[in-house]
């Protein structure tokens, strides 16, 4: 009872008392422990908990509650087994059963969750959750039909039918018919709809999903309907009109010239119904093309240039992507700016009616052009027209983040940040501002005035910024903090903010626990399905992919470079003897136990219990570069990303490198052919390829490798090997004609440099005038300052004029 309301001290002197009369008393050793556990005494509490079962090996209590310490422990498979031995001794306990259930589901163990499902719902047939979490589990397992059932069964077991406007009914009928749509049976899911109509609360997703099951069905009439519907519920939802469309028979993708017009046409006839609708005023530009589309986008920017929309750029960003289609907005917006210095209008019209425009359209012209020149990466006349701007209003925040955003791409992230610290310095109360601010603070490597910046705007009764932040989960800060922390060569600090991330996803993936019993509970059943299948790919988030591609690239450096806390190579024992080298060792353990003795003695005496357990004993993560084996540890990065993000080449670049340093060569090989169908011409990719197969050269020359195991491996590399890098070319054309194939591209030249140089290293003229064509013009667009960098590490030893000319660069 006393664990039950939580009174663990009560429990734990209950406990004490009974132990002082039968102190060999299994159960009650066993409940002290699990009160420990609650009080924070782990060791404690795993030492009464096996005393306990030693006591009494039988007894499904103490079974019980070794399950639960080792599922405090986030340890799921030993509390696994010590569920199924408790069930062992008492195979009907729902609580047992419950507990074992939920962590089946944690696992996805669909089978066995089915199995204990079904045992509970024979135990107690009366529960509504029992039924419900059994359909659950058939679903999981794909057995739609069966699942179905189970909710018919549930609900012909009802004595009284629920009301008309039932939240919980409601929930469950919409997931009712889910099953059915997952199963693949449109009709039947439409007619199931349609028949639970007065029962539904959730009117939007009934009507979403009847419009939605119309389109499926090609019942093209009324899924119009359907979708015109939903348009005067929210006239500026993008999937509504792509319905619409999609149900007049239109495919977006393609679209002649007489779906174009039509196209229009239905956005003409919407926009008088709703001329509110912002999306209704973008709509009929994205589907137009030339003389019709410059028409379009001029009554459309004039009109937002008119109102002063800051996000007027964001808006048109996307009809980016046709070199037409931006060419005529720089044309036009270039126009506006003359005419307004001239005579304050958009247009040079003759006609005395043409109305003058308000300073602020001056303005947010000047504004959205140099948006414009930075996206083409025309740095200097962005400028130009930014510094005119914040000229003409030195108050608007907007202008100083965007100047701050040109000079970032520019490659100036030290003027970048300055002038981001205006913009911050504009508005003290912007938390958004501020974030920006403390993010090129990061970027300019500057980890301490970023953590300054950002403090303003964190707890103030945490115990420092760093801690308020790893509390509310802040990725961003930890992964920009870990990157320039890297910069820096600060290896053990990164890899304790790449840690940290993989922690926050962890504990994401341990949250969802509460959740099994609460949504069955509450019968919030499609949303609880949702929330399982995000966890399922959880790890695929564009946060744990950069932390685990940076921690990967650190744990394959530290390999063969191990780094002490501060960044520097560890201390050289190699002129040492043994004794020499033990002193020493001592030593330095003497100097770190006596310094933090010092530490101790300077404290003051009574600690703040809050701030006392957050102290961090390991500030500089020298236990993350102190490991036994840093490609085991890149693994643990690595193996989510194969299943996860298996789509993305970094994942298998960085797989060939985990896979050539195991010297485990197919698996190598796989990471290279499946880099390769991915993007071919990927400049790395290319480098692996001449690396390989120098590795897979340099392997048969062994001894001992004439083996049955090494010469399969051999057999294998010979046939999927030629698939990549063909067998009747040499590796000097091979990399001639890659050059060839990408021409105008800066880091295509690198790595063509790079494999010409491995493939033989006398060739240092030959690279030399290679990277000498990289001034030329058609290189401009793609040499940037990061790769200018790279050509001055990696070729300055052998060519000093061509290092000369890059430092000029």
């Amino acid at each position: 009872k006393f664990y039950e309301y939580k009174q663990y001290k009560k429990g734990l002197k209950a406990a004490d008392q009974i132990l002082k009369k039968f102190p060999e008393h299994g159960e009650t050793l066993a409940m002290k422990g699990l009160f420990l556990n609650h009080m924070d005494r782990k060791e404690e509490a795993h030492d009464f908990v096996r005393k306990g079962l030693r006591f009494d090996l039988k007894s499904h209590i103490c079974w019980h509650v070794y399950g639960l310490l080792h599922r405090s422990d986030k340890n799921y498979g030993e509390a696994l087994k010590c569920y199924n031995q408790a069930l062992k001794f008492d195979k009907d306990n729902m609580q047992i059963l419950q507990d074992y259930s939920l962590l089946q589901i944690q696992m996805r163990n669909y089978e066995a969750f089915n199995e204990s499902r079904l045992r509970l719902l024979n135990l107690r047939h009366n529960n509504q959750r029992y039924w419900i979490g059994l359909a659950i589990s058939y679903h999981l397992l794909e057995n739609y039909e069966i699942a179905e059932k189970v909710l018919k069964a549930y609900v012909d077991t009802l004595k009284e039918k629920p009301g008309p406007m039932n939240f919980e009914h409601s929930e469950m009928l919409l997931y009712h018919n889910l099953i059915i749509e997952e199963s693949g049976k449109f009709d039947k899911a439409l007619e199931h709809l349609e028949s639970i109509e007065n029962d539904i609360c959730d009117r939007r997703s009934w009507k979403e999903k009847r419009a939605f099951f119309l389109l499926k069905l090609e019942r093209y009439q009324e899924a119009k309907i359907a979708y015109e519907d939903l348009i005067a519920d929210n006239p500026d939802c993008y999937d509504y009109y792509n319905g619409l469309l999609l149900a007049s028979q239109i495919n977006t993708n393609e679209l002649s010239s007489e779906q174009r017009e039509k196209v229009i046409e239905i956005c003409q006839e919407m926009a008088t119904k709703y001329p509110k609708s912002n999306l209704l005023k973008l709509l009929p530009i994205e589907h137009t093309a030339d003389e019709r589309f410059k028409v379009e986008v001029d009554k459309y920017m004039q009109a937002a240039l008119r109102k002063g929309v800051p996000s007027l750029f964001v808006n048109l960003k996307k009809l980016y992507a046709d070199p037409i289609k931006e060419d005529t907005i720089e044309k036009l917006v270039e126009e506006y700016l003359q005419n307004l210095k001239t005579c304050n209008t958009f247009t040079k019209s003759s006609d005395a009616g043409d109305e003058i425009e308000e300073p602020t359209a001056y303005l947010w012209t000047l504004y959205l052009l140099a948006q414009h020149y930075d996206n083409k990466r025309d740095t200097t006349r962005a400028l130009k027209l930014i510094d005119e701007a914040i000229e003409h209003t030195p108050t608007l925040v907007e202008l100083y983040m965007t100047k701050g955003r040109i000079l970032k791409h520019g490659g100036d992230l030290n003027n970048a940040m300055k002038v981001m610290d205006e913009a911050r310095e504009l508005d003290l109360q912007d938390r958004f501002i501020n974030s920006k601010c403390t993010k090129y603070m990061l970027r300019n490597n500057q980890p301490e005035e970023a953590l300054k910046t950002i403090g303003l705007f964190t707890r103030g009764d945490a115990p420092d910024p760093l801690t308020d932040l790893i509390d509310m989960q802040c990725m961003w800060y930890a992964l920009e903090e870990g990157e320039c922390y890297r910069r820096q060569n600060n290896l053990g600090k990164a890899l304790k903010r790449f840690h940290q991330i993989d922690k926050h996803f962890a504990d994401i993936t341990d949250d969802q626990f509460d959740f099994h019993t609460y949504c069955l509970r509450k019968v919030t059943l499609r949303a609880y399905l949702s929330m399982l299948r995000l966890e399922d790919q959880l790890r695929s988030h564009p946060y744990y992919f950069r932390a685990a591609k940076n921690a990967i690239e650190i744990y394959l450096y530290l390999k063969d470079n191990p780094k002490s806390a501060n960044g520097e190579e560890s201390q050289n024992y190699e002129n040492m003897t043994e004794e020499e080298i033990k002193a020493a060792k001592k030593a330095k353990s003497k100097a770190k136990k006596a310094a933090l003795k010092e530490a101790k003695k300077a404290s003051p005496a009574k600690e703040d219990q809050s701030k006392k357990k957050v102290q961090d004993d390991d500030p500089e993560g020298e236990k993350f570069l102190k490991v036994e084996d840093p490609l085991g540890e890149a693994f643990k990065f690595l193996q989510p990303l194969q299943i996860l993000a298996s789509k993305r080449i970094e994942t298998h670049l960085l797989g060939f490198e985990y896979y050539i340093q195991k010297k485990k060569y197919l698996l190598a090989l796989r990471a290279l052919k499946r880099a390769y169908n991915i993007d071919k011409e990927n400049p790395e990719l290319h480098v692996n390829i001449i690396r390989f197969k120098f590795e897979e050269e340099n392997e048969k020359r062994e001894p001992l490798r004439d083996s049955t195991e090494y010469q399969t491996i051999f057999k294998v590399v010979n046939t999927v090997l030629p698939t990549i890098l063909p067998d009747n070319t040499s590796l000097e054309v091979y990399t001639e004609e890659f050059l060839a194939r990408n021409k105008g591209s800066m880091s295509h030249l690198l790595a063509g440099s790079n494999a010409l140089l491995q493939i033989n290293p006398d060739n240092k003229q030959e690279v030399t005038n290679l990277l000498m064509n990289s001034i030329k013009d058609e290189f401009l667009s793609t040499r940037t300052l990061k790769v200018i960098i790279q050509v001055i590490c990696m070729y300055f030893s052998f060519s000093i004029r061509l290092f000369t000319i890059y430092l000029i660069l």
